[in-house]
């Protein structure tokens, strides 16, 4: 054989082994969480590329549970911050206290907050004031956090999957558009099927218990990522991403009536990069090495929606980001 015919052979065992591990993650996952695939994947994509979600729905599906089946999976070490109105910066990232020397005298040493973890939830993150919001900014861009003039570094891999609640909107604050743009993807986690109903109710409400064991270690994911990051893109598909993004600005000679008409800003260039990444990943859990038009689109939606900020007519309105979104994927030339 050839050594063009052993480059695709090799290849196509990385993809088969990356599709192995993949239904591995799955199986897994499904020990606990019942439903929820395309959440489910799309998390998965996120652990994939070390990057954060934020996943919108009402109370009792499953949001928190998800994220600890995903740290279980990985045996990440996990962390959860409850975000209330009278929590403050040094609740996430830790203080530095005074200490007591053995043979007298005192010493300053830093306690670690709960951002210290690999897998950090960040439950209802909307109930927090800004100011404390934002201390999750420098780790989710940085991965380290700022003390006084110290900065220390988290440990990776480091992500933060925060919940929100779309329903109560009392005593909440708005995320800031700087925050929401780290945000790899912004999940809509939706109500169970009636099938699903019925397995939730006899898992939850008969003796038997499962629980998440350990599916992949450290270095098994970190192929898993070098794996997804070598998958090729053509340059007329990375062209479609980054028309895609383009167009969702009002400006754009790619913009859409709907854009034009109620977005006030469009969405940053991280979104052409999660775009590309995220396709990557969903070509090889589809056992393709390469990026197709399908493979974009099929992330599109959780990578623009919250990137896409309206204006006052589209908030007075109501206009809803997805319907937006559609539009783009519906009107944006796929070639050029």
């Amino acid at each position: 054989m050839n050594q063009a015919g052993a480059a695709v052979d090799l290849a196509a065992s990385e993809v088969e082994l990356f599709l192995d591990r993949v239904k591995a993650i799955r199986s897994g996952l499904h020990q606990t969480i019942v439903g929820q695939d395309q959440t489910i994947d799309l998390l998965l994509t996120c652990a994939l590329t070390g990057s954060h979600a934020l996943l919108v729905g009402v109370p009792g599906l499953a949001k928190t549970l998800m994220v600890k089946a995903l740290a279980a999976a990985f045996q990440w070490k996990f962390s959860r911050i409850q975000f209330t109105p009278d929590l403050m910066p040094a609740d996430i990232v830790g203080t530095t206290i005074v200490q007591e020397r053995p043979h007298g005298g005192t010493f300053f040493e830093f306690q670690p907050g709960p951002i210290f973890a690999n897998v950090v939830l960040a439950d209802e993150i909307n109930r927090a004031t800004p100011k404390t919001q934002s201390a999750l900014l420098e780790a989710m861009q940085d991965v380290s956090v700022s003390v006084g003039k110290t900065t220390y570094k988290l440990e990776q891999p480091f992500l933060v999957l925060a919940t929100q609640n779309p329903i109560e909107m009392e005593g909440t604050y708005p995320l800031p558009e700087a925050q929401l743009d780290r945000f790899f993807f912004k999940l809509k986690v939706k109500y169970p099927s009636e099938a699903s109903m019925h397995e939730i109710i006899e898992r939850t409400t008969s003796p038997m218990t499962t629980a998440v064991t350990r599916v992949l270690d450290g270095p098994e994911i970190l192929e898993m990522r070098k794996v997804s990051r070598a998958v090729p893109i053509a340059k007329p598909m990375q062209s479609y991403a980054i028309r895609l993004t383009l167009a969702s600005h009002p400006d754009s000679p790619y913009a859409t009536p709907l854009v034009k008409r109620y977005v006030r800003f469009g969405a940053s260039p991280r979104a052409a990069q999660a775009l590309v990444l995220a396709s990557k990943i969903h070509a090889l859990t589809r056992g393709n090495a390469f990026v197709s038009v399908d493979d974009i689109r099929a992330v599109a939606l959780p990578a623009l929606r919250h990137r896409v900020l309206l204006n006052f007519e589209g908030e007075a309105e109501q206009i809803n980001p997805d319907t937006i979104v559609a539009e783009l994927l519906s009107t944006v030339a796929t070639e050029q």
